[in-house]
């Protein structure tokens, strides 16, 4: 099975009619998607009541992909306690208990940062982190590019498999040292990840830069970048029960207009966008 959803739901403007209130956007998305990522969760760590509101405004059939909470992955720089860090994923992990409750969740994701390299401390942390989360499933996603160096690519993903970690895959520019190569294999019998986070190389090198969100994601799949992507989406189905397709290019309108096309590819169902409001001036 090949889900396919989005990195959030209050910034795709061309799924919504004008004027629909931020509390409704999530039903709304629903009735295109049946999967996103929550990203608000890297920036705080919510209560359970908000993960207990998206739980019921969503079907049956919907899933949420939650990324980790960023001092979870070291992206705060802090140097915190040990009491602090269990203190940390104790919180983060009975905030998401209403959707594992509802069997909402597909994964939480823990995206390290660039300076997070290959070596032993750090795989050490890996395992503790493991650890920390419990029994809920993990999907583990680099962007250091020393993991996947030919020395160390067979060893980094022998390591996911063993310690039950799912794979986030990457589409993202090729720049050395701070992303990773597209590496097209499972850890996970039961779920791998896909990520889209563009091609704009110029963009992705922009930190630090006040726009350089904006500037790093702002990228549109051609129509043969998607045909190429159907193929490796079909050879990784072969390999994994459920492969969740995120499209993160969100900073220029793509993401959902090229989700739409990949659902279109695929034959899977999916509904048309609103219509455009014309402008009274175009």
């Amino acid at each position: 099975m090949i889900s396919i959803g989005l990195a959030g739901w209050g910034d795709h403007d061309e799924l919504y009619k004008t004027g629909i209130r931020s509390q409704d956007k999530l039903k709304e998305y629903n009735k295109y998607f049946k999967l996103v990522e929550v990203d608000s969760s890297y920036y705080a760590i919510h209560k359970e009541d908000l993960y207990s509101r998206w739980a019921s405004n969503t079907s049956k059939d919907f899933s949420f992909l939650v990324k980790a909470y960023q001092g979870m992955t070291g992206h705060t720089r802090q140097n915190y306690s040990e009491v602090d860090m269990e203190n940390m994923f104790r919180s983060f992990n009975e905030s998401i208990k209403p959707i594992l409750d509802a069997g909402k969740i597909k994964a939480v994701l823990l995206q390290y940062p660039p300076w997070f390299d290959c070596n032993r401390n750090n795989v050490r942390l890996l395992r503790t982190t493991k650890e920390r989360m419990k029994n809920i499933p993990v999907a583990l996603e680099f962007r250091h590019q020393s993991w996947f160096s030919t020395e160390m690519s067979e060893k980094t993903l022998l390591f996911m498999r063993e310690e039950g970690w799912i794979h986030s895959i990457c589409d993202e520019p090729q720049v050395y040292p701070g992303s990773v190569p597209m590496v097209l294999q499972p850890t996970n019998d039961n779920l791998t990840i896909v990520r889209f986070h563009g091609r704009n190389t110029d963009g992705w090198t922009s930190s630090g830069t006040k726009d350089w969100r904006e500037k790093r994601y702002l990228y549109r799949y051609n129509h043969e970048e998607l045909i190429e992507w159907k193929e490796n989406l079909l050879k990784l189905e072969k390999e994994t029960r459920e492969v969740c397709v995120i499209f993160n290019n969100n900073s220029g309108g793509d993401a959902a207009a090229n989700a739409l096309q990949l659902i279109d590819l695929l034959g899977q169902e999916s509904r048309q966008l609103p219509p455009k409001q014309m402008d009274m001036f175009e």
